[in-house]
């Protein structure tokens, strides 16, 4: 009985410092599954032809600019009118960029599609063009040529002739004169 007694004590120490295994359990924590990356933004498809190195279709960024797709091209050649050429503006999924080649004289060369990089016998882009070249438009003076390049500059290249419905000073008679003289 004595001997009984003594391993019952025995076992219940035993327990005691053993322990049931629950004081000791480890807790397993899930594993965080990877997050996927984030999508990339959606590129621009840009035509780049003219006076460049390597012309032809590229894919840019969102936001990148003129600049930025003639570089892509090989930058700009001996040849090229720089001048007739607004590097700085913002470009659009699927616009072209020419760059105009010099003229013998210094002027700016005809470019393949008959168009120059100062005036266009075609219509006038509207996320493309400059001051000028909104200006000489018919009921677009300075003011609102300005008020056109700073609506571009705060909200992007334009998608839309309609857009321009937005700038003040262009109501819906004037938009409906230049509706045909250009394009976003």
């Amino acid at each position: 009985m004595v001997a009984g007694a003594l391993a019952l004590v025995l076992v219940v120490a035993g327990k005691l410092l053993v322990g049931t295994g629950s004081a000791h359990r480890v807790q397993a924590f899930p594993v965080p599954a990877a997050a996927a990356p984030p999508a990339p933004p959606p590129r621009l498809v840009i035509d780049v032809a003219g006076a460049v190195r390597r012309p032809g279709l590229y894919r840019l960024p969102q936001g990148s600019r003129i600049a930025d797709a003639v570089a892509r091209a090989g930058g700009a050649t001996a040849k090229a009118a720089l001048d007739g050429v607004n590097l700085a503006a913002p470009l659009a999924d699927g616009e072209q960029v020419v760059v105009p080649a010099r003229a013998p004289g210094g002027g700016v060369a005809a470019s393949p599609s008959g168009t120059t990089g100062a005036a266009s016998s075609g219509p006038v882009s509207l996320s493309t063009a400059t001051a000028e070249q909104l200006d000489a438009l018919p009921g677009v003076g300075p003011v609102t040529a300005q008020k056109i390049l700073d609506y571009r500059a705060k909200h992007g290249a334009l998608h839309s002739v309609d857009e321009l419905d937005a700038i003040s000073g262009i109501g819906p008679a004037k938009l409906d004169q230049l509706r045909d003289l250009v394009v976003p």
